[in-house]
């Protein structure tokens, strides 16, 4: 039996031990904290090196599209969950599948290195502290680094900052918009937690600015009739459109819900060259005045702070959403080197100079999509490779493809931090479910199943499309698949249920037609993409 370290418990280290567990390996996992969840195990104190929530953070990312691929969340649970949701779910997950026996907690990695035999068999060295005992060192026959890439705040210099003398922070630190009640704020940023911190202070700040560089794609997580956007626009279909089309459509969706030029936030870039920020609340808090856009900062003084369009205003306090720096502490740079947040990993997640597939890098990944469901992926792809049942290319196909990734991302995207492990969700999973044998076969879904098959290409690209065929088949996985909206839709079933009624002119009768509940949410992007390409030819 193999046996595998797995460096953190959050939802990448929880899908690590499971996926161990289904291929018959030994997974030990380390925890330097005592629960599990990672960023998601919201603490009033949060530490550098570790990923943080603040108080009142909900996720933007649906309950059903989040969702580890065997195990849907409960019905009941909100739509769009709170960080305490997330973390219930997680347990849950954990419980279910026994995970926790394989955790220890309180134990710190320092160092991973290549054993004395590695040339022969690929093991690795792993070194830890149990709470304050003294390291050790064990060997594995393989490493899954799980501590995710939002743990080390980014802060650039900026103009006079030393002379502030208000209260400065990176969004990592910040927790409660009540100890900045009746303050003037600026947060400088707008990606989502800059935009989700600037609305969350306008409830209790007097005044919050939020200032931007280059201005963003403002999506909501509501889409059509109330369904979750995430849902709708992650369509196999809508990604089979010529990329114009698709993101002339989105632009003009976000456009639909304010117009951003207005709204000073519109960016220079088009929709698909920068990563998107969603919020639902963000035009509203500026309608009211709450949120002020401002432009890039140029000079801070000790209690102010100047505008690259000569415009000042008076602050109290200042929350820096700058990103974060790409590192991996416990690993040499021999093993993998990070440079401006620059990987050289295959698929973002094996260093391709390795003469093993035995080290892998979750969650090292920046897709318009929930990281759960591709922590997962990556690690079912994982455990069969240190099996043997599958195979990485050679070192100079795997160079070939980190650089054509590279270009790509480099002729899609703004060039900034930000923008250095972009991907699209279905692109992605479809990738690394391809190396497996896990990637729906539509064709033959089709045959055997056309409504199911409708589902899968029209609807949500859900995690359990992953687990209709091949490896680690899931006899559930349909019916997770039809239930899904149901189960999205749920919690707001709550009120008086509306009737589908459809009225004969003919006859004074009412005939009641029940209309089944996935139309709406799958076929809408059918007829929006039709009507939108007969506008540009006609």
């Amino acid at each position: 039996m193999k046996r595998v370290a797995i460096i953190g418990a959050g939802c990448s280290g929880l899908t690590a031990i499971k996926c161990c567990l289904d291929e018959g390996m030994e997974p030990v996992c380390f925890e330097r904290e005592a629960d599990i969840g990672g960023l998601w195990n919201y603490s009033d104190n949060p530490k550098i090196g570790k990923g943080s929530v603040y108080r009142n953070c909900v996720i933007n990312t649906s309950k059903e599209m989040m969702a580890f691929s065997d195990f849907p969340p409960p019905e009941e649970f909100p739509t769009f969950m709170p960080h305490k949701y997330v973390l219930k779910y997680f347990r849950m997950y954990a419980d279910n599948f026994a995970l926790l026996k394989y955790i220890r907690f309180q134990t710190s990695v320092t160092k991973v290195v290549p054993a004395e035999d590695y040339e022969d068999t690929g093991r690795w060295r792993v070194t830890f502290t149990a709470g304050p005992g003294e390291p050790t060192t064990d060997t594995f026959d393989g490493v899954l680094i799980c501590t995710g890439h939002h743990t080390y705040p980014h802060l650039p210099k900026f103009r006079g900052l030393e002379n502030f003398t208000g209260t400065n922070m990176h969004s990592h630190s910040y927790r409660d918009n009540k100890e900045f009640e009746g303050k003037r704020v600026l947060v400088v940023g707008i990606g989502n937690s800059g935009v989700d911190i600037a609305v969350d202070l306008s409830h209790t700040a007097s005044q919050v600015y939020l200032s931007t560089r280059r201005g963003a794609w403002v999506v909501s997580r509501k889409g059509f009739w109330g369904y979750p956007a995430d849902a709708i626009a992650n369509s196999r279909f809508l990604f089979t459109l010529p990329k114009s089309v698709l993101q002339w459509s989105v632009e003009k969706m976000c456009s639909f819900n304010f117009d951003h030029e207005a709204y000073g936030v519109k960016p220079s870039q088009r929709c698909f060259e920068t990563h998107p920020t969603i919020n639902d609340e963000l035009p509203f808090r500026i309608m009211m005045g709450a949120v002020q856009v401002r432009p890039d900062v140029h000079e801070f003084t000790d209690s102010s702070v100047s505008f690259v369009d000569g415009t000042t205003e008076q602050i109290d306090a200042v929350v820096f959403a700058t990103g974060y720096e790409y590192k991996i502490h416990f690993l040499d740079d021999s093993v993998t080197k990070i440079e401006d947040n620059r990987t050289c990993l295959y698929k973002y997640m094996f260093p391709p100079h390795l003469e093993h597939p035995t080290l892998g890098i979750v969650g090292m990944v920046q897709a318009i999509g929930a990281i759960m469901p591709i922590s997962e992926i990556q690690c079912r792809w994982y455990t069969r490779l240190i099996t043997g049942q599958c195979k990485l290319p050679s070192y100079s196909e795997m160079i070939n493809d980190i650089e054509d990734k590279r270009d790509w991302m480099n002729s899609t995207y703004v060039s900034s931090r930000r923008h250095t492990l972009q991907t699209f969700w279905i692109d992605y999973m479809d990738q690394i479910a391809e190396k497996i044998g896990a990637r729906p076969n539509l064709v033959k879904l089709f045959v055997e199943d056309p409504y199911l098959a409708a589902r899968c290409y029209f609807g949500p690209c859900l995690p359990s499309q992953y687990r209709l065929d091949g490896p680690g088949k899931w006899n559930g996985a349909k019916r997770s698949i039809q239930g899904a909206i149901s189960r999205c839709m749920k919690p707001s079933h709550k009120g008086i249920q509306p009737v589908n009624v459809v009225r004969s002119k003919t006859r004074r009768l009412s005939i009641e037609i029940q209309v089944p509940s996935f139309i709406k949410p799958y076929f809408v992007v059918f007829v929006l993409c039709f009507l939108f390409i007969c506008v540009l030819f006609v």
